[in-house]
Formats: C-alpha cells, structure tokens, sequence
C-alpha cells in the first residue's frame, strides 16, 4: 500500500482530470471522479483523500456544494477550487465555506504544485495541534482526577458548572490532594482553554518578591532591576492566573490583588502606566481561609473576592475507595515512563494502602506507586513491595488495639467485612453516609450486610441444625 498523500480530482473534463492526474501522479496517490457524486463515492470507500481539487461548475451537483459536504463528513480533507470563471466575490465565497484556496484555469502546474504542498502541510500542522491539545486535556483536563466517590463526583459536577464561566473560584483542601490539577481543569474545560495558564506558588516567595512577581516591575524600580519585567497579571491576559496558597499572601499586596479582581487594571512596581488585564483567577490553599479572615490574616472582601464558588477537596483517608482507581492510573503511568510489565497489585498490597492515613494524601501515594514500580522485581506488586515505611504504620495501626479499616489478617473477604462494619460504625450506623465514604452504591452496601447477616445466622447454628 502506498504511503503517498492522496489527491481527489473532481472535474467533468476528461482532459482537465487527465492532466491533471500527469502532473501530480509523480509524487502523489492520485484518484479522480467526474462528478461530485462520484468523488462522493470515492470518499465513502473509506480511503479518504488528503486534497480534493474540485472543478466550481459541474453538471449537477455544483463545486461549492461539494465542499460544503466534504467540509462537513470529511473534516481532514482539505479543499482546493478549480474555476474558469474566477472572481473576487467567488474567492471570497469558497474561502468562507471551508476552502483551503481558489485557482483559476488554465492552472499554473508550478503553482498548483506548490499549493497542493502548502495545504497538506498546513494540514498536518492542524493533525499536530489537535493531537497536542488531547495530550494536553488528557493531561490537564478531567481526565486526570481520579475518583468515583460522592465527594469526588460533586468536585465533577462543580467542575463542570463553573468552567464555562468568568467566576473566580477558590479550592480548599490538605497539601497532595490536587488543587491545581483542578484549577487547570477548569481553566482546559473554559472559554479561556487556548489563553494562558499561570501559576504563582505565592507560598515560596517573600513579599517583595511576589509582589514584582505578580504585578512586574519598571527598570530601576529597585535594586537588582535592570530590565523592565511583565509579571503574572500581563502574562495571563487572555487566560487563567492560578494563586496557589493564596493564604500566604501578605496583606499589603493583598490590597493591590483586591484593586485587580475589582478593576482589571494595575500598574508595575515602580510603574506609572496603567495597565489593563483580562483575567480569571482561581485560588487555592490547604488553610482555613474563614478562619484566617476571623484572625485578621486575611481580608474579609478579598476573601468574599476569591469565593465566588467553593470547591473542597477531600483527603485521601476520607475517600479510600478511590484508591484502588489511583494506584492503578500510577501504576500504569510509571509502567509507560520505566518501560516495566507489571501486571497490578495483589488484594494484600491494595489492602496496605487502603489502611494507610496518607498524610501526604494523592501526592503520597502516586509517589508510593511510582517507587514500587521502579523496585519491582516481579511482574506483580504484593504487600513485599510496599514501602517499609507504610507497613510498619498500618501495623502499628492494627497493633494499638484501634478499630483499624483495613486490618491485615484473614481472608479477603473478613478484610472486608471488618472495614465496611468499621465505617458503617464510624458514621453512627447512617448507611448512606457510610456508602459515600467506602466509595460504593447504598444498593452494594446494603447487598453486603444482608451478607453479613445470613453468614452471622449460619455461623450460630450447631452441627445438629445445620445437618437437619
């Protein structure tokens, strides 16, 4: 099979497709048809085409009309009109119904050579930005929060509501838990997916310095600022600034951040010009952020500023039926980055990591997959595999005497009996509560316990009544 691009040239002259097909058979798979029905026909075999030269005037069924349909089934063929009776007005006509460009006859071979090169260029040019923006929304979007738990499934629907909005939106929750995974979830999902998105970890600069970050500073403003500097406001125009730990802002420049959110104009440090900005910012922080307005750490109309929407992110030790759907995405991310066969993980190791605390939570544990990948040695991670470290907590865990969700020993099936029996417990026997907590369906919670039951009721007959 020939890997030549393939051209379609669709006239009603025999000649014109003749030599047509002369010129270009050299360097390309060549098809030809004599009406748009035909060429229709041809693309419907399945092959498709990369360029289709169409005459404008045909019996029947016309150039533009044709185009229109490619354009519409046919979106990676790209459209080349052929006229004799080329004008402005019908350049302008085919340009605006998909076309790729307009030749008159009799054709330049030179030029239409050219062309004919330019457009398929052009083409995989376009198959590469949308390969790239798949990459990105795989990476970016919400491909890339794992969890099928209530908690997880209302962020979704947050997620999913406040995108295609100008709302400022502030995410809470512990350190790991993927607070800007989220922000650039929503900023992929957004009006603004194809302008920037910025990110200020406001946390690990001192104010002088974040200062000049956010805003930029003017030649001369201080010392060590020989250039003039755009900062982050001038590089997310069009886009989404995302303030990470926006808790650890001082309150000088939160003043000046409050300025920007209301007015969408700022100047540079040391700057007189007045510069305007179209942004939306998203904030994040793993702190209180009422309770450090009620401190006095934190200003309340800045607070009311960011707060537009709410989204909690949730530990990992409260949503630990997740676990299994996250060990399994790193453990194939890690598996494609160390070229390693690994099959999963055993119920032993699974049961490890759902009775751990993850203080580190998401972060944590994709780093504790990443490490018992690269150790692996077998092509299958058992409880031997699991860090040291996670062991000796759970056991120790286990070991104080606590009602452990996860203990290690016994079957599979007594593994999970104690853990549904010990959350059920935790949330005062509320099974709704329960369910949403272990990640499972109250129908699969309530299946389990008439389970329990009758296992319970077999279990207290005697040898006599169960032989009777």
């Amino acid at each position: 099979m020939s890997d030549k691009p393939v051209i379609l040239i669709v006239d009603d002259d025999k000649n014109t497709r003749d030599g047509l097909q002369r010129a270009l058979q050299k360097h390309y798979a060549v098809k030809t048809a004599e009406s748009a029905d035909a060429a229709l026909a041809v693309l419907a075999e399945g092959a498709g085409a990369d360029v289709m030269l169409s005459d404008m005037r045909m019996p029947g069924t016309d150039g533009l009309t044709l185009l229109r349909r490619v354009c519409a089934q046919y979106p990676q063929t790209v459209c080349i009109l052929l006229t004799a009776y080329g004008s402005v007005e019908t350049a302008v006509e085919a340009m605006k119904q998909g076309a790729y460009d307009f030749l008159t006859k009799p054709i330049n071979l030179d030029h239409l050579d050219m062309l004919v090169a330019r457009a398929l260029k052009s083409r995989d040019l376009e198959k590469k930005v949308v390969a790239l923006e798949s990459q990105l929304n795989e990476k970016f979007g919400m491909e890339n929060i794992i969890g099928e738990s209530s908690a997880m499934k209302q962020v979704y629907e947050i997620i999913q509501q406040t995108a295609p909005t100008q709302a400022a939106v502030l995410i809470q929750g512990p350190s790991g838990t993927g607070k800007e995974l989220v922000a650039q979830a929503i900023h992929r999902l957004s009006t603004r997916a194809k302008g920037p998105f910025v990110a200020v970890h406001c946390a690990a600069l001192s104010p002088t310095l974040l200062e000049s970050e956010l805003f930029g500073h003017e030649k001369g403003s201080f010392t060590g600022a020989t250039v003039q500097r755009k900062g982050r406001f001038e590089m997310a125009d069009g886009g989404t600034l995302f303030l990470d730990e926006v808790s650890e802002i001082d309150l000088a420049i939160q003043v000046k951040l409050l300025r920007v959110l209301e007015e969408h104009t700022f100047e540079r440090v040391g700057g007189e010009e007045t510069i305007e900005t179209d942004i939306r910012v998203i904030a994040a922080t793993n702190r209180d952020l009422r309770a450090y307005v009620d401190q006095g750490k934190f200003r309340e109309d800045l607070f009311f500023r960011l707060n537009v929407v709410d989204i909690l992110l949730p530990p990992l030790a409260e949503r630990t039926g997740d676990i299994p759907l996250l060990a399994d995405r790193f453990l194939k991310e890690y598996c494609d980055k160390n070229n390693k066969k690994i099959e999963g993980l055993t119920p032993d190791a699974l049961h490890l990591l759902a009775a751990y605390a993850w203080p580190g939570n998401v972060r944590e544990l994709r780093n504790t997959i990443e490490k018992m990948v690269v150790l692996a040695r077998t092509e299958r991670l058992s409880a031997r595999d699991v860090p040291a470290n996670i062991r000796e907590a759970v056991k120790g865990h286990a070991g104080a005497g606590s009602r452990s969700p996860m203990l290690m020993t016994g079957s599979l099936a007594d593994t999970e009996r104690r853990k549904i029996m010990a959350v059920l417990e935790k949330n005062g026997g509320n099974r709704t509560r329960a369910a949403d907590e272990l990640g499972i369906s109250r129908r699969t919670l309530h299946r389990k316990l008439r389970e329990y039951k009758a296992l319970e009721a077999e279990e207290s007959l005697t040898d006599e009544e169960r032989r009777t």
